[in-house]
């Protein structure tokens, strides 16, 4: 939402301040000037990206004009979500998580939160971990790494498409410069017209250097910076997560595990302890703890 309203700002004063000096909004209606600057950058960004890259740039840009993911109860959901897990967890030995971890949709726990199935990328990360707990081949520090390299591959991940939009806006100036040069070279042709056809023509020409400036500063270098930014956010959330899950890997209670996760959460977007406190008592659904009848038991016992 911020981010439609912070580009119509940059527009309105541009052209508010252009209207206002008494400047005539047909001119800069310049259908050449814009198929150059817009074309060519296309074309540069076909050239200097793989198409994987390309695809992530479109769904990053989609992403940062819906509202915020990562929000204060984005975070107490997840970790209300972990909370139960590792109650699960604690009653009924880690060995039961292995088909919630194997298939998430059908879980007693993870199918409550249709949003964490959505995010593909959370789900994984999160499911792959409590998976390393379950077969029991590594340890709280060696999953600490493990998790850590995940993080960091996602990260290098979205600031791949960041970066390519960023040096496509550093490429929109001088796109800009070349449709003006474009623009100079037809006025001299037409130098023994009349001045007002001169004029119009010279003015055509800027609109190219005016064109490339602006979305430079004012559309595309913004969205790039946003586009770091919620990846930077999103690789915060998943340290949030990773610190949850170390936790409890290294034999911390379940209410303990998640106040080190949220002890780890930005403070602008932090809950309280007894709004965590609050909203576990009041939302966490553990499952029951399938017990063995009396002979099954009576016959574990005798093995």
């Amino acid at each position: 939402m911020f981010t439609i309203i912070g580009i119509a700002v940059v527009f309105t004063a541009v052209l508010g301040g252009f209207l206002l000096e008494r400047g005539n909004p047909y001119l800069l209606l310049q259908p050449a000037e814009l198929l150059i600057v817009g074309g060519a950058a296309a074309g540069i960004t076909l050239v200097a990206n793989p198409p994987a890259v390309i695809r992530k740039m479109i769904e990053g840009i989609g992403q940062i004009f819906r509202p915020a993911l990562h929000s204060h109860q984005y975070f107490l959901t997840y970790l209300c979500m972990l909370y139960e897990a590792f109650g699960f967890a604690q009653r009924a030995g880690v060995m039961e998580l292995e088909q919630d971890v194997e298939d998430p949709a059908n879980s007693r726990i993870f199918s409550q939160y249709p949003e964490f199935l959505r995010n593909t990328a959370v789900r994984d990360f999160i499911c792959d971990s409590l998976r390393m707990l379950v077969i029991g081949v590594t340890s709280p520090q060696e999953l600490d790494q493990l998790m850590d390299l995940d993080i960091d591959v996602q990260r290098r991940g979205r600031h791949e498409p960041a970066g390519a939009l960023s040096a496509l806006a550093d490429s929109l100036p001088g796109l800009g410069i070349v449709a003006a040069v474009l623009g100079v070279v037809i006025t001299m042709e037409s130098i023994g017209a009349s001045p007002e056809t001169v004029g119009q023509k010279v003015a055509a020409a800027l609109v190219g250097t005016f064109l490339g400036i602006l979305l430079c500063y004012g559309v595309v270098g913004p969205v790039a910076a946003r586009m770091e930014n919620a990846g930077e956010q999103q690789a915060q959330f998943l340290q949030v997560m990773r610190t949850a899950i170390v936790a409890f890997a290294r034999g911390a209670s379940p209410i303990l595990a998640v106040e080190y996760a949220r002890r780890s959460i930005p403070i602008d977007l932090r809950p309280g302890f007894l709004e965590m406190e609050t909203t576990i008592r009041r939302d966490a659904k553990i499952p029951a703890v399938n017990k063995p009848s009396g002979q099954e038991a009576r016959v574990a016992a005798s093995v």
